[in-house]
C-alpha cells in the first residue's frame, strides 16, 4: 500500500511514518516509479509504534525493541538482551509512578470537589441559584 493509504488507516502523518522509516522503526519497499510500497501488516506495526511512544519510549528504544516483538505477519522474534530488560523494566516503574501520581492527583481533586458539593451557596458551585 502507498503512504497515503497507511496514513489514512493509521490516523498517522505521512511527514510521521517518514520519519519512522528514517529511524528504522517501519521499512517499506519501493514500486518501479520509486513511491513506497508497504505490506499490509505496516498498519499494525505504525499501531504499535504509536503505543510505545505513547508510553514514553523514544524512537531509539523503539527501535530496539520491535525486533523482539512480533508482528500480526507472525514473523519471527529476537530474544531481548539483558540491558533492553533492564530498560524496558525501568520504563515500566516509571510508567507506574506516574500512574500511581496521576491516581492520587485524581483523589485530591474528588475530595475538593466533593466537598464543593456538600458547601451550597458557595462561589462556583454549579447547583448555587440566585436569591
Amino acid at each position: 500500500m502507498r503512504i497515503g493509504e497507511l496514513a489514512r488507516r493509521t490516523g498517522v502523518s505521512e511527514r510521521s511514518l517518514r520519519y519512522y522509516e528514517q529511524q528504522g522503526l517501519l521499512a517499506a519497499g519501493r514500486t518501479t516509479g520509486g513511491h513506497r510500497d508497504y505490506p499490509e501488516h505496516a498498519v499494525d506495526r505504525v499501531i504499535r509504534i504509536q503505543e510505545l511512544f505513547a508510553a514514553g519510549l523514544n524512537s531509539k528504544k523503539i527501535a530496539r525493541l520491535l525486533p523482539c516483538m512480533r508482528d500480526a505477519d507472525g514473523g519471527p522474534s529476537e530474544i531481548a538482551t539483558a540491558q533492553l530488560v533492564t530498560d524496558l523494566v525501568a520504563e515500566r516503574d516509571r510508567i507506574n509512578r506516574v500512574i500511581k501520581e496521576l491516581a492520587n492527583s485524581r483523589e485530591v481533586l474528588d475530595e475538593v470537589i466533593n466537598a464543593a458539593r456538600r458547601s451550597p451557596g458557595e462561589a462556583g458551585d454549579p447547583g448555587r441559584t440566585a436569591p
